[in-house]
């Protein structure tokens, strides 16, 4: 995360391969160049949730489908192969020029919603599973959340800090496949 903050403009896969450097050199591991650049490069190996591509899926009949992704195009163009979905727009770091959770990436998602399909922060449910990244600034922007609580009673954030001030969230799913199954349920599907 500090990597992010300071190189706010760097492509994802850089940065990545920056944070395994610096990652190995604080563990004293020894690691080559290659190495890193690997793992930079790592984005498109990385397995959806299994869940994940049916359940948007099932969303997309029913809603606008936006990602507002920390990736950069080519890698999340790599990602969204593996799920195979349509989504209505997406935007990434890359695009905007910071990292989530800086509010700019919310006050951008907001202006494109706006501009480019009309939509309202009040017709807005931001789905995601990072606190930190996602539902504390979300919050501030004045969005409604759904948490995707993968974590489930584990302790700890998993590959995210935990915030001091955990947001209240609207919705709490231990999967998409939950989120999916409650909505089905509620409309009667």
């Amino acid at each position: 995360m500090e990597q992010e903050v300071e190189t706010p403009s760097l492509r994802y896969s850089s940065l990545l391969g920056i944070v395994h450097a610096r990652m190995a050199k604080f563990w004293g591991a020894r690691v080559s160049s290659e190495m890193h650049d690997r793992f930079g490069m790592s984005v498109p190996d990385w397995p959806p949730f299994p869940d994940s591509a049916d359940a948007l899926c099932y969303l997309k009949k029913h809603y606008k489908i936006i990602i507002l992704s920390n990736v950069d195009r080519t890698s999340f163009a790599a990602s969204n192969r593996k799920l195979g979905v349509n989504f209505d727009a997406v935007y990434t770091a890359e695009d905007i020029g910071s990292y989530k959770p800086d509010p700019r990436n919310f006050t951008y998602l907001l202006d494109h919603l706006r501009d480019d399909f009309g939509i309202a922060p009040s017709q807005v449910l931001h789905t995601a599973q990072s606190l930190h990244h996602d539902h504390v600034p979300a919050a501030k922007a004045g969005l409604a959340r759904a948490w995707i609580d993968r974590r489930s009673g584990r302790p700890g954030g998993g590959a995210t800090p935990v915030p001091s001030n955990i947001p209240t969230v609207d919705f709490v799913f231990k999967s998409l496949a939950e989120f999916v199954d409650t909505h089905r349920s509620a409309v009667g599907a």
